[in-house]
């Protein structure tokens, strides 16, 4: 109780009946929306109505199945006809009731457009899915189905049961001059000239190494990338990658792409038909961009290489970033920098007030690139900008005013390196493909006008909710 009685995960699914229902979808819609809101909010399902029981146990019985599976249509429709069966064991309970209906609805457009027939065998509410040890994904799914599965065996006796949420994962990222975004999201620039660990757990260590970029400037920026995957019993043994400024390499220290058994691999994961190695490396453009898929421990590592320094960003599940010892609290992934190495002023990024004398630099930073492919020579060369200057630079590129727009006015004043403005846009794309959690994307900088215009969403968000929960009861 609580809770609104559907999932979203599972309103997903029914959201999509035929056009020719007119205003089946905006039900459907108006439902889904629902889900998540308290008691009061919207029509709440009854402790005898066990709608929420149902939409639940075909949630479960059908996360795993994916269409490029064999035998998907045959499973799909067993569990829409036990999702069937379950309504209407509640039927007579749930009258009435917004969500119910609107799971009856779906579930007969869903027979239909799978061809689903009325009659026939049903999927067992709690099936043994086969899960792979090598597989991150497939090993905590079992795990959170048996934990799920347990809880409501003793929910009768023990109250409501505790909630058993899926595994979290945490994004951690490095850019520039150089720019952190912490597992809190917290955003920092710092100095941190030298070798520093991002990450140090019982699975991953990743470790950087930062240069001075101007003379004059205490701000660096990252020219070394090392990536360890630490031994995993029966997936891998260990993996070191290591990249440095012009040496992004598509393979690990030893030569070798991959490691481990094939597993599967969800719909859409490049390399491989339906299957990856536990561990294994893509190439997204020669030299320039570096992906590591840690299968066993469900980790991406994005490296990228932007003018002279390299980018990073991490994908990592929460439990996993936690296993770590005291020996091992040194980790600006988890912590952030030291407050000695700090160029912000908690949160606010100074902006320096006139371009740094670059002049005299102009022949140390005229450096020659040579690129392993091509074996050409490219230069850095190096411009003064100014405040404006610098601002439109990065509006070519960044669109929104956030810390990652301020971030790159930043770099440009401070280095003159207009390569820092596709480091930021990069940084921010890779940000936006792994980070978790779509509402937590903006950061803006403390005291700037657009912080001050984006206002805590969730208020309006709950009078929508409000709004269309009313409209719900004006259809029905």
């Amino acid at each position: 109780m609580g809770r609104a009685g559907c999932c979203c995960r599972g309103a997903e699914r029914l959201a999509s009946p035929p056009p020719a229902r007119r205003f089946r979808p905006l039900l459907l819609l108006i439902v889904a929306l629902c889900c998540g809101v308290h008691k009061g909010q919207c029509q709440v399902v009854t402790p005898q109505c066990r709608i929420q029981k149902c939409t639940t146990d075909f949630v479960s019985l059908t996360s795993h199945l994916t269409p490029a599976l064999d035998g998907f249509d045959v499973e799909f429709c067993k569990a829409l006809r036990a999702y069937s069966a379950c309504t209407q064991r509640t039927a007579k309970s749930c009258r009435g009731n917004l969500v119910f209906h609107s799971a009856v609805l779906g579930i007969s457009d869903l027979m239909s457009q799978r061809n689903c027939s009325r009659d026939g065998p049903t999927s067992s509410t709690h099936p043994e899915v086969h899960h792979e040890p090598c597989n991150y994904h497939s090993r905590t799914h079992h795990a959170h189905t048996h934990a799920h599965a347990h809880a409501h065996t003793h929910s009768h006796t023990h109250g409501q049961g505790h909630g058993h949420s899926r595994p979290g994962y945490l994004f951690c990222g490095l850019f520039g001059d150089p720019h952190l975004r912490t597992f809190k999201d917290s955003f920092q620039t710092c100095k941190v000239e030298g070798a520093w660990p991002l990450i140090d757990n019982d699975y991953l260590s990743v470790q950087v190494t930062n240069v001075p970029v101007v003379t004059g400037s205490s701000a660096t920026a990252t020219n070394k990338i090392t990536v360890i995957f630490k031994p995993y019993e029966g997936c891998t043994d260990q993996r070191v990658y290591q990249a440095i400024t012009d040496n992004l390499p598509a393979a690990f220290d030893d030569g070798t792409v991959s490691s481990g058994d094939p597993i599967h691999s969800s719909a859409g994961v490049e390399g491989g038909a339906g299957k990856v190695r536990a561990l294994w490396i893509s190439e997204r453009s020669p030299g320039r961009h570096v992906e590591l898929h840690a299968g066993y421990i469900g980790v991406t590592v994005i490296v990228r290489q932007l003018g002279h320094y390299l980018t990073l960003a991490v994908r990592i599940p929460e439990d996993l970033a936690q296993a770590y010892d005291a020996t091992q609290d040194l980790q600006l992934c988890l912590n952030g920098c030291p407050s000695g190495e700090r160029i912000d002023q908690g949160g606010h990024l100074p902006l320096p007030l006139s371009p740094p004398a670059l002049g005299l630099q102009l022949q140390q930073l005229r450096r020659p690139m040579h690129s392993p492919q091509t074996q050409a020579s490219s230069y850095i060369v190096p411009q003064v900008f100014g405040m404006e200057g610098a601002r439109e630079r990065c509006r070519e590129q960044l669109e929104v005013q956030d810390i990652y727009f301020h971030s790159c006015v930043f770099d440009l004043l401070t280095t003159g390196d207009a390569n820092f403005t596709m480091a930021a846009y990069s940084a921010q794309k890779d940000m936006e493909s792994l980070h978790p959690h779509r509402d937590r994307w903006r950061i803006y900088p403390r005291g700037s006008a657009a912080a001050a215009s984006h206002p805590d969403p969730q208020p309006a968000r709950r009078l929508a909710l409000l709004l269309l929960c009313a409209l719900s009861s004006v259809l029905m």
